[in-house]
């Protein structure tokens, strides 16, 4: 593994779209770095290209056999959900970039484990109100809206992601996801030069 290019933002900023965008750039070469989660899946996401999902029992074999590169838990409205990243020898072994989407957390725990030289952070941004327009507009489209747990991510992103604990991990560049062509051409430039 050359490096880990890691998408992270407060939910709704965009994350899905740009990844799918950056992974169509044949010039960037990047592979996929699929996580784990225990959570369940939405409408519109595959197994193994968003998550690989997973049941509790899975988790915790993983974890046993010492696979698992970071992890995150979260107590939500519908109870427990875990997300994780797996050490795959392929990947490991492997001298290409690889996209990711992770949270603060994640990226803190893959830089602890791998090398600040081995993990470039990216971090998205997009105003409140345009933040809550499209957890609504996603939130309507699922067969089983789940709105306290969206009002619940979007206060704990807040915490999540606050100024203190972006500069406490060292991400000091932004990238505003309101224009998504700016923002898209931004980030290219940047893990071509990073």
């Amino acid at each position: 593994m050359h490096r880990i290019i890691c998408l992270m933002g407060k939910s709704c900023t965009g994350k899905d779209t740009i990844y799918k965008n950056l992974l169509k750039d044949d010039s960037l070469n990047l592979k996929i770095l699929v996580p784990y989660t225990t959570r369940p899946r939405r409408i519109n996401e595959k197994e193994g290209i968003e998550y690989n999902f997973v049941t509790e029992e899975e988790y915790l074999r993983l974890r046993d056999e010492g696979l698992i590169l970071e992890e995150r838990a979260y107590e939500t409205m519908h109870g427990l959900w875990r997300y994780f990243t797996v050490r795959d020898a392929g990947i490991m072994e492997s001298d290409d970039d690889y996209l990711y989407i992770g949270t603060l957390e994640a990226y803190v725990s893959l830089r602890e484990a791998l090398g600040s030289d081995k993990v470039l952070p990216i971090y998205m941004e997009v105003s409140d109100s345009v933040r809550i327009d499209r957890a609504v507009h996603r939130e309507h489209k699922q067969a089983d809206p789940r709105f306290a747990e969206m009002c619940r991510r979007f206060l704990a992103d807040n915490e999540d992601f606050s100024d203190d604990k972006l500069a406490g991990a060292g991400v000091t560049v932004r990238f505003n996801n309101e224009d998504l062509n700016d923002c898209l051409s931004r980030i290219k430039d940047y893990v071509r030069q990073g």
